[in-house]
């Protein structure tokens, strides 16, 4: 049950799908509130981008573990939703104190973003896709790390632009969301463009 289920350029192909193909934010629409409420600087984007890869890629495991002991020999698919979002907020729970005993300064830089996260829908929209659209562990956290590498590449292309519109001449009707919600409409235009590649599913 926790096979590769994976040859070859199979490996490529998920990463490339759920990074850029299917990406989270630009395709499948999750992550918003945090994607357009952290992106006006830099660093506050890479500490969310750390903290949220992170705890996607623990949250795939574990709800890939549960979905696979637990809810599929019970057959209670219904109950994924729930069992997903109580496991990753255990998650977030449970990495907030390791990193604060362990690291108290990767605690700093993250904390701030890891109560965020446990209510940010891209982590449990990947967890159940890479559930439902995979079929071994390996291939659910390939998929969950192009999840997290696509989350981080549109994040940190987001505020670069965002950063260098801010000294510039703007219209004051779109200054602020307005140009925010222009900027990211063409940034999911442009990731349209990889919908013709093999990886697309």
């Amino acid at each position: 049950m926790f096979s590769t289920g994976l040859q070859g350029t199979d490996f490529f192909l998920v990463l490339l799908s759920a990074a850029l193909v299917n990406n989270v934010v630009t395709t499948q629409f999750l992550g918003l509130c945090p994607f357009l409420g952290v992106s006006a600087r830099m660093d506050s984007a890479l500490g969310l981008g750390a903290a949220t890869s992170l705890v996607l890629l623990v949250s795939v495991a574990i709800a890939f573990g549960l979905d696979t002991l637990i809810l599929t020999p019970l057959d209670a698919h219904y109950l994924r939703t729930i069992a997903f979002i109580f496991s990753i907020a255990c998650a977030v729970q449970s990495m907030d104190i390791v990193t604060r005993a362990v690291s108290p300064r990767l605690h700093r830089v993250l904390g701030i973003y890891l109560p965020l996260i446990t209510t940010n829908c891209a982590v449990l929209g990947v967890a159940l896709l890479a559930v439902r659209d995979t079929e071994s562990f390996l291939s659910a956290m390939l998929y969950a790390s192009g999840g997290a590498a696509g989350f981080v590449l549109v994040l940190v292309l987001f505020t670069s632009i965002r950063e260098r519109t801010e000294g510039n001449h703007i219209p004051p009707l779109m200054r602020g969301t307005p140009i925010a919600l222009v900027t990211a409409g063409l940034i999911a235009l442009a990731f349209m463009g990889f919908g013709g590649m093999g990886g697309a599913s």
